[in-house]
Parts: C-alpha cells; sequence; structure tokens
C-alpha cells in the first residue's frame, strides 16, 4: 500500500470518527436526507402505480361495445340482420356479451291506466324498444324487479321493462302492485324497471319489450341492429370479425362500428400525475441536501481549532476537504438507504391500502447512489470552507 493509500484511508477513518462523534446530530441529520430520499422514492412508485391505475381505468371505462347493423344500402331498403346474428357474435372469442336492439316505429301514446282523464295532462308518446333477453347484460342494466328471459320470449308474454325515466312521466313508483302501462290500446305489465345503462341511455325514457313480444302485438319484423359488449382494447377487431360471422357469404352487407379509441387523454393524465409527484419528491428531497449543507457547516465552525491544529501538523487543504467530503458522503448514503427503504415501504403501503398493484421501478434500487451525490454536492461548501481556513486563524479558537 503506497503512502497516499495509507494517507487516504486515515483521512476516511477520521472522517468516519468525525461523524459518530455526535450521534445525536447525525440522526437528526439522517432524518433529514432519508425523509427527503424517502419522498422522492415514494412519490416515483406512487406515480408508475398510479399510472398504472389509470391505465387500467381507461381500460375499464374505454369503449367496449361494438354496434352492427346492415349496411346503409341494405339499411334503405329495409333490411333486417339474420335472426342468427346474435348467436354468430357470441361465438367470437372476445365476446362477453350480444343482444339486440331496434326501435319500433310506433305514434301510440304510452299510459298507466285504462282510463284517460280528458281535463289533464296528455299521455306521452315514449319510445318502445324490441330487444332481445342477452341486451340488458350488453349495455349493463341494472334492473329493479325482474328481467327479460328465456321463457317470457319462448311464449311472447306481454310484459315490459320500463325506464327509470319513463316510469316517473307515468307515475309508476314501485311494483308492488304489479302495474300495467298501455301502448293505445295494448296492455303490457311491467315487471321491472331500469335504473341504469352503462350506454344506450335511450332506453331509460322508453319501454323495453322482448322481440317476440314486438313481433306479436306490433308487428316487429327484424332486428335493426346488434350491440355487442367486448373485452377492453379488442373491439376494433370484432368490429372487422362481425360481418364474417354473420353473413360469409356476404359480409359487405353487415357493417360493425367501433367507437374511436383516444389515448391522447391517459397520456396526458399519466404525465400530470408523473410531474407533479415527482417535482413534490425532487423540493423534499433538496431541503434534506440544505439540511446536511446546514449541518456541515456548523461542524466546520465548531472545529475552527481542530482544523487549525491539524493545519500546523501538516494537513494540506485538500486533505480536510476531502474530510468533511467523505463526512458529507457517508451522511448522504446512509440517508439514502435509510430513506429508500422507508420510501419503498411506503409506496408499498398506499398501493396495498387502496388496494392497488403495486408497481416498483428498478431505477429506484440507485436511489442510495443519489443520496451520496446529494450529500457531496451538500458538504462542497463546508469543506471548501475548512480548507480555506489559516492556521493562524483557526488556532485563536483554541
Amino acid at each position: 500500500m503506497t503512502r497516499r493509500h495509507v494517507r487516504a484511508h486515515t483521512q476516511v477513518l477520521e472522517a468516519l470518527v468525525g461523524v459518530s462523534s455526535r450521534p445525536g446530530r447525525l440522526m437528526l441529520t439522517l432524518l433529514g436526507e432519508a425523509l427527503g430520499l424517502a419522498a422522492l422514492v415514494a412519490t416515483v412508485s406512487l406515480a408508475a402505480t398510479a399510472n398504472a391505475q389509470v391505465a387500467a381505468s381507461f381500460d375499464q371505462a374505454s369503449a367496449r361495445q361494438v354496434t352492427v347493423r346492415p349496411s346503409e344500402s341494405r339499411a334503405q331498403q329495409g333490411a333486417t340482420l339474420p335472426r342468427g346474428a346474435e348467436r354468430s357474435i357470441e361465438r367470437l372469442p372476445d365476446v362477453v356479451a350480444a343482444g339486440s336492439l331496434t326501435r319500433l316505429d310506433l305514434r301510440d301514446a304510452t299510459r298507466s291506466t285504462t282510463v284517460t282523464d280528458p281535463q289533464g295532462l296528455p299521455a306521452p308518446v315514449l319510445p318502445v324498444f324490441a330487444t332481445s333477453v342477452g341486451l340488458l347484460s350488453a349495455v349493463g342494466a341494472q334492473v329493479e324487479g325482474r328481467s327479460f328471459d328465456a321463457g317470457y320470449a319462448a311464449r311472447a308474454d306481454a310484459v315490459a321493462l320500463l325506464g327509470a325515466a319513463a316510469a316517473r312521466r307515468l307515475g309508476i313508483h314501485d311494483l308492488a302492485d304489479g302495474p300495467a302501462v298501455f301502448i293505445g290500446d295494448t296492455a303490457l305489465t311491467v315487471i321491472g324497471i331500469v335504473h341504469r345503462v352503462g350506454t344506450h341511455g335511450e332506453l331509460l325514457g322508453g319501454v323495453v319489450v322482448p322481440e317476440p313480444t314486438a313481433a306479436h302485438l306490433f308487428g316487429w319484423r327484424g332486428a335493426a341492429s346488434l350491440v355487442v359488449d367486448v373485452r377492453p382494447r379488442p373491439a376494433d377487431l370484432v368490429a372487422r370479425q362481425a360481418p364474417l360471422a354473420i353473413d360469409p357469404a356476404d359480409p359487405t352487407s353487415i357493417v360493425g362500428v367501433a367507437p374511436p379509441t383516444d389515448t391522447t387523454l391517459r397520456t396526458r393524465v399519466q404525465r400530470d400525475v408523473s410531474s407533479l409527484l415527482l417535482l413534490l419528491g425532487i423540493v423534499t428531497l433538496l431541503a434534506g441536501g440544505v439540511g446536511i449543507a446546514n449541518i456541515m457547516l456548523l461542524s466546520v465552525m465548531e472545529r475552527v481549532g481542530e482544523i487549525g491544529l491539524r493545519r500546523c501538523l501538516g494537513a494540506t487543504r485538500g486533505d480536510l476537504m476531502f474530510q468533511f467530503l467523505v463526512e458529507s458522503a457517508t451522511i448522504g448514503l446512509l440517508g439514502g438507504i435509510v430513506g429508500t427503504s422507508a420510501g419503498i415501504a411506503i409506496s408499498m403501503g398506499v398501493a396495498l391500502a387502496h388496494q392497488w398493484t403495486p408497481v416498483l421501478e428498478p431505477r429506484l434500487l440507485l436511489a442510495p447512489v443519489l443520496g451520496l451525490g446529494i450529500g457531496v454536492v451538500a458538504g462542497a461548501f463546508p469543506a471548501w470552507r475548512a480548507g480555506s481556513l489559516e492556521p493562524a486563524e483557526a488556532l485563536r479558537s483554541l
């Protein structure tokens, strides 16, 4: 080992002794640095977790529904979808639910009593929809009472569901008395009230009847459109596959429409969340670095006599600067290790408390090195201050 190596080893030992000689001050300084780095690590980790959560939320709220209908030219000729269209679509791998929807061309008023009050308000003309059994699942409907099932459809029972808005207009608030509605002179028993739908909000303001009932009572001839609920992301794929699945011989007669997806909003939200949390972490970390600088400068002022004595014994300016830089770097490294551990634990705890999937950035494992760098930068001025003291001036404090 060369003389230079021995000297550097001795200076490092002296620096470690200097750091550990004031354990109370060391702990407070470590706490400031650890809090700053813990905040940075926690915010970066939470930003990654939040971004993943934002992406998952956008996927859940993204356009998941495909609408299938006859092509424009066929629709102008009064064409409807083939009878087996719903079953053909349900066989596609990414389809969750499917159901047909047709708005009937009826002009009759809808009322909830058999007696018409000549002095009362005129009965409203509510839209009437013919649907398959699977439509309510496809649009995510929440129904109070009973929904349609295969039995109602097979028997073509004269039953109906009312949208919540339509029920309020007709004065129907519950199903306890078995209410009925009259479309013209046709009576329908109300078996349920639709309170909420994920899409196709027009259902809330109308009367919904099974397709066989619509065929028997109102002359329904076939489905005008098919609503398909798909898993997130493959909506475009299902829209392209639907015409082939329904009519392989003439796929151009069917059109599948998937709502456009826009990832700009998701990207902007993720960027804003990351920037805000990262800024808060950096500000807190800088506060910890300023704390190290203050403590090291105070340490230099308290050890002026020691510095003067070492200069008289042959220590150079570089020796003193190196010693104080090692002290501040040691504080920064220890604070970085403690802060990184605390930050990871905090981010994991917050994620688990909110039932999120924790996301840990591998780069965060280098955070102790960042703490070391902060310590070196924060100790640069105090180290320069220690090296610039003249021996005679420093010895006056003894």
